[in-house]
């Protein structure tokens, strides 16, 4: 009798296992850093006349970024860097290299899959897609949701943005690439200028019409699509009176970094972290997402209090060119602080100057004198000067009070030895990729301080370069004084915001 009960049990256990295999809820529950690429291989017929093939890939690198405070819970947020590469073929080490130059983007991702954009230059080109019935589903099961794309079909600059309506169909059951995954169908119609127009678009695009027919194979773990190919047939008609068609594939994959025993960073990282021992291990024990959410969270909190000062500060002295501005005028008043403002030339006369671009590179002067000034007290000669923190993204280096040219990105000497110590720590993950960021304080000129970030970012990329580190393994980016670490309405908090900063991604 026990034995009979004994193999009902197992016969209820083993029904209930085949029944659930069956059923899959899924739901966006997001990533570390991954690769999102996009390859278009079309057909291009102009007014009906074949001519010619377009081959273009966009290949995006995508950091996970600290949810702001009041975010709904299990919204995902997201930084990115597109590299685009059309028609020529080129080789893609160079591409992928973020020395080249990238489009930035931000966005968000819901539990259901839908993608806000928050930083919005034209990439992704598909938004909340794919996107999940709620609740259990089986193979078999249709369902609709509502998607985003943008287009810019003859390359102009300017993307349309097009609402579509999507059917999913759940066909079976895969493991693609030993990562369990559920293959749906998706088909949608392009109709553009019917019932819709992007007024914020390309104005000379007035309509356009077609299908579109996917593949798509999504993790059961993730809910990330890891490929999809859409085979697309479509065509768009101009104010002129031309048209221009499309017939072909787009494919999308979705790529991760692989993992690495973060315990070989030790002895080089020993080396050079401004932390404790004790905290050093800390950071290389990995911790729960939760765990680094919750800091992120607060850290982030924090920065928008230091930023809500800094903007206060600047608003009571009564001047709109930034705090850095702000001072230079003092010291041009007769103010007594002048001596120790000096070491910025003639930058702080500069910046009473009514010509933009000479108010553009006072600014940068400025900010070069003080950072200089700073690092050479603050341990700029290859003491333990770098910060070394656990982030969503991965473990991230902060070189702060870098030693550049006023006004310039290019590296000081003095560096050398940092470098060359950053360099060992790299090279003992030599499968992953590394985000350069770079920062500055923010003084009022935000164009001029993005540009400086991105150029000081590719600086110590190519630095890293020459110390054997491959270029294929950099991505590159500026963001100017948009996060700052610090408070903006002092010297020392300017001194933390002007930095550079390395993740390894994972």
């Amino acid at each position: 009798m026990r034995i009979f009960f004994l193999m009902m049990a197992m016969l209820f256990v083993g029904s209930v296992r085949e029944g659930f295999c069956q059923e899959t809820v899924l739901k966006y529950s997001g990533s570390g850093s991954y690769v999102y690429i996009e390859r278009t291989d079309v057909r291009r017929y102009d007014n009906g006349k074949y001519t010619g093939l377009v081959s273009r890939e966009v290949r995006s690198y995508i950091a996970p970024v600290s949810a702001p405070v009041g975010a709904s819970a299990g919204d995902r947020y997201y930084d990115g860097s597109f590299f685009v590469d059309e028609s020529t073929r080129r080789n893609l080490r160079e591409t992928a290299l973020g020395i080249n130059g990238a489009v930035p983007s931000s966005f968000r991702i819901s539990a259901s899959g839908e993608l806000v954009m928050l930083v919005d230059n034209g990439y992704p080109t598909f938004r909340s897609f794919p996107a999940f019935s709620t609740g259990h589903i089986r193979v078999g099961d249709k369902w609709q949701a509502k998607a985003e794309r943008t287009v810019d079909p003859l390359n102009k600059g300017v993307f349309t943005k097009m609402p579509i309506l999507v059917e999913y169909t759940y066909l079976k059951d895969e493991v693609l690439n030993g990562e369990e995954v559920c293959v749906f169908s998706a088909e949608w119609a392009t109709r553009y200028g019917i019932s819709y127009w992007d007024f914020g678009g390309d104005r000379d695009l007035k309509s356009a019409q077609g299908s579109h027919r996917a593949t798509m194979y999504v993790s059961k773990r993730t809910g990330t699509a890891l490929v999809v190919r859409d085979m697309v047939d479509e065509t768009f008609v101009y104010a002129d009176g031309n048209t221009c068609s499309f017939k072909g594939s787009i494919s999308l994959f979705t790529e991760y970094p692989p993992a690495y025993d973060r315990r070989k960073l030790y002895p080089a990282l020993q080396r050079i972290a401004s932390v404790s021992e004790e905290e050093l291990r800390n950071i290389l024990e990995k911790p729960s997402p939760e765990k680094t959410a919750q800091s992120s969270a607060e850290k982030n909190s924090k920065s928008q209090e230091s930023a809500k000062k800094s903007v206060a500060a600047s608003a009571g002295s009564g001047s709109n060119l930034g705090s850095d501005a702000g001072q230079g005028q003092q010291a041009g008043a007769g103010s007594a602080k002048s001596a120790s403002a000096a070491q910025g030339g003639a930058t702080e006369n500069s910046v009473q100057d009514s010509s933009s671009r000479k108010k553009r590179k006072s600014a940068e002067d400025v900010q070069s004198a003080v950072s200089n000034k700073t690092s050479a007290s603050s341990g700029g000669d290859g003491g333990k000067s770098v910060v070394v923190e656990n982030t969503s993204a991965g473990i991230r280096l902060t070189m702060q009070n870098l030693n550049f040219k006023p006004d310039s990105a290019e590296l000081l000497p003095g560096e050398n030895v940092r470098l060359d110590q950053i360099a060992q720590v790299l090279k003992e993950v030599p499968d992953q990729m590394f985000l350069v960021e770079g920062h500055t304080a923010s003084v009022g000129y935000e164009k001029g301080e993005m540009r400086l970030s991105s150029e000081r970012a590719e600086a110590v990329a190519k630095a890293l370069i020459q110390r054997g580190i491959p270029r294929e393994k950099f991505i590159c980016k500026g963001s100017g004084g948009t996060k700052p670490i610090a408070d903006n309405s002092t010297p020392e908090g300017k001194a933390k915001n002007r930095r550079v900063e390395i993740t390894i991604l994972e």
